[in-house]
This record gives structure tokens, sequence and C-alpha cells, in this order.
């Protein structure tokens, strides 16, 4: 199965590469579905993942000074948290409620993604803008958005990409090219809590993971080459809906 698996995640990679999402909930849908892996597995096995391709997004992100370290830090720690304190619960979810959960988890994910583009387009004007980086509002900010969306990744295995650009946006005053840098130094370290929780509870496979980070890994970067060779409503369209055709896979 490792061919199958590989090519798989190939031709997955050139979708997320294009739309330029992590497309852990896309991932976990492919391998339940189509290669019977048990969801929990599938569960960890995605967020592991991405663990590599968030870290070389992250460092780029800091290295072009789109990313805010503090509130990275920050929010990332609080995430590492929840995803690994979530983890320990997923076993007492019945593994049919669980698929329903995530299905639904990412077919919202599309929805906030769509909201997200929308607070984009009403923030642009608002680049300028002073983030919060200090006081109690800060605190409260930062450790709310990563503990809840930590505790979303690390039950239903997605990144919450839309989740946390909207909270940096929101409750921390980013601006939409900060927030979408900062993200992925949030997402690291929840991909790590994750990762690691799962594979205390043996429900990482590690020959797995270097199959999918494999395929993923080179489709993503041809992928990406294709994505300014079609109109902007057609790749906002392919990026709300990416995650929904996953919540729907897992449904079938």
């Amino acid at each position: 199965m490792l061919l199958e698996v590989v090519l798989a995640m190939f031709i997955v990679g050139l979708l997320l590469g294009f739309v330029g999402a992590g497309g852990s909930g896309f991932i976990i849908a492919v391998l339940s579905v189509a290669f019977g892996v048990p969801l929990q597995t599938a569960l960890g096995t995605a967020l592991a993942a991405m663990i590599f391709s968030s870290f070389s997004g992250a460092f780029s992100h800091y290295r072009e000074g789109n990313a805010v370290l503090k509130v990275g830090l920050t929010a990332g720690g609080a995430g590492a948290a929840g995803a690994l304190l979530a983890t320990q619960f997923s076993d007492a979810i019945p593994s049919e409620n669980l698929k329903l959960f995530t299905a639904g988890m990412l077919i919202l994910s599309g929805l906030a993604l769509w909201l997200r583009m929308s607070l984009v387009g009403r923030q642009s004007s608002e680049e300028g803008q002073a983030e919060r980086t200090k006081g109690r509002g800060f605190w409260m900010g930062a450790l709310g958005v990563g503990l809840v969306t930590g505790v979303l990744s690390g039950l239903f295995g997605i990144g919450s990409t839309p989740f946390i650009q909207i909270g940096l946006m929101t409750f921390l005053r980013l601006s939409p090219r900060q927030a979408a840098g900062t993200t992925m130094l949030v997402i690291w370290p929840i991909a790590l809590g994750g990762g690691a929780g799962y594979y205390s509870q043996g429900h990482l496979d590690l020959l797995l993971l270097a199959e999918v980070v494999a395929g993923v890994t080179i489709g993503s970067y041809i992928g990406a080459k294709f994505t300014k060779r079609l109109p902007a409503p057609v790749l906002k369209t392919a990026m709300v809906l990416t995650p929904m055709i996953g919540g729907v896979i897992l449904l079938m």
C-alpha cells in the first residue's frame, strides 16, 4: 500500500499546494475513507504531518517580517497544551461520532475561511493599525485563541487555520498579513503537541507518516506553481470548498 498512499498524498498535495492550505482535514478524509486507516490514527498522522509543513512556513514568514513573535509563541504554547490535553479524550469518543464531529468541523472551517476573507476585505485599509501585544487584553486574547484552536486540533485533527487567523485579527488586532504569518508560528507547536499526544496513545504510525509527508510535500511544491495561473475567484472558491469536500468525503 506504500506506493498507493504516496501517490494519493501527492495528488492531495497538488490541490493543497494550489490553494495554499495545510489540509490536515482533507488528509484525514482520504486516509480514513480510501485506505481504511482507523480514524484516530488518521487524525494523529495528519496532525503530525503539519509539524513538517508548518515549520518551514513559520521560519519563512518570520524572516519576511510577517509574523509577530510574541503573539505566535504565546498562542502557540497555549495551543500545544490544548492539543496535547484534547488528544487524551479522543479515545473516549466513539469512532462514528468522532467522524461526524470531524466532518462538521471541516465544513465549518470552510465557512470560517469564507468569513476570514470577508474580514480581510474590511481590514485591508488597516495594515498600519497597532497590534495588541501588551496588557491584560493581549494575554487573554493570545491564550484564549491558542487554547481553543489547540483543543479543536487535538480532538479533530484539523489545523484550525481559519479559526486562528480570525482570532488573531479580531482579538489581537493583527493585520491580515501579520495574521497569515503568525498563524504558522501557532500551528507548529499545536501540531507538535497533538502529534505527541496521539503518539503516546499508539495512534501515530511512523511509516504512514513518512509516506504522507513525502507525497504531500512533493505535490504541494508542484501545486503551488499553478496558484497564479487561474483567476482569483477560482482560487478563493477552491480554498473554501477544499475543507468542505474533505468533510463530505468523511460522511460517505
